[in-house]
């Protein structure tokens, strides 16, 4: 998976936002790894494009997981970082995601509520029915959106944002994410990467309050991404 980062990525930007669209592979940001990720990535595309003599201010917003495609909100101005992860605490960023699962016999719609910890050790989340201790509310509600002949697509607003939280609620009712090995997918994607997708943004600009929707093109190069358009 490629660690480069392009101008294509780019789907959104002004004096204090930078929304890019991620592929699935790319880190948003340092760990243990040590791969490069897309904040320094940027940082220094940012430098380079804008001929920038000092450093670049860049920061990360929210996180979306490695395997995961979409979209990921860096601010470009402290004002905007401080405003925007205020808007994250409060609920304020609405998120819709869409993924790909198995064909089963689903509801066509369904709000979810689970009870999510996460181990440190196993960087998985365990799910509870019940209200448990040291268990976060977690809550989306899914809606099955295409169906095709072995796959289904569903588009999933997320009213909580926990660790793995969706890949998590759809196994435990029995669809994972098609290529999640971690969370029951039988098989892995050819590319490492898990059907899942961050969609959509709906959100008040943190300076202009302006109303902003912004919408990430689907994963290129893959059929069954390509088929959930058509």
């Amino acid at each position: 998976m490629s660690q480069e980062f392009s101008a294509s990525q780019i789907v959104y930007e002004d004096n204090h936002l930078l929304i890019i669209n991620k592929k699935a592979g790319q880190l948003v940001q340092g760990d243990k790894t040590g791969d490069m990720s897309l904040l320094e990535l940027i940082k220094d595309f940012i430098k380079k494009r804008d001929e920038k003599p000092g450093n670049v201010f860049l920061g990360l917003v929210h996180r979306i997981d490695r395997p995961t495609s979409g979209l990921v909100i860096y601010a470009k101005t402290s004002k905007a970082l401080t405003r925007l992860t205020q808007m994250v605490k409060n609920r304020e960023l609405r998120k819709t995601y869409w993924a790909i699962t198995a064909r089963e016999m689903i509801p066509h719609s369904q709000r979810l509520v689970h009870y999510l910890q996460k181990n440190e050790k196993t960087n998985k989340a365990t799910v509870f029915s019940k209200p448990t201790a040291a268990a976060k509310e977690s809550i989306l509600t899914y809606t099955v959106i295409k169906t095709l002949e072995n796959y289904q697509l569903l588009e999933i607003d997320l009213e909580t944002g926990r660790h793995h939280q969706i890949r998590a609620q759809l196994s435990k009712i029995g669809i994972p994410i098609k290529g999640d090995l971690k969370y029951g997918a039988p098989r892995s994607n050819a590319d490492g990467s898990i059907s899942l997708h961050a969609r959509e943004l709906k959100f008040v600009h943190p300076v202009t309050k302006e109303n902003l929707i912004i919408v990430a093109p689907l994963p290129q190069n893959d059929a069954l991404w390509a088929a959930c358009k058509e």
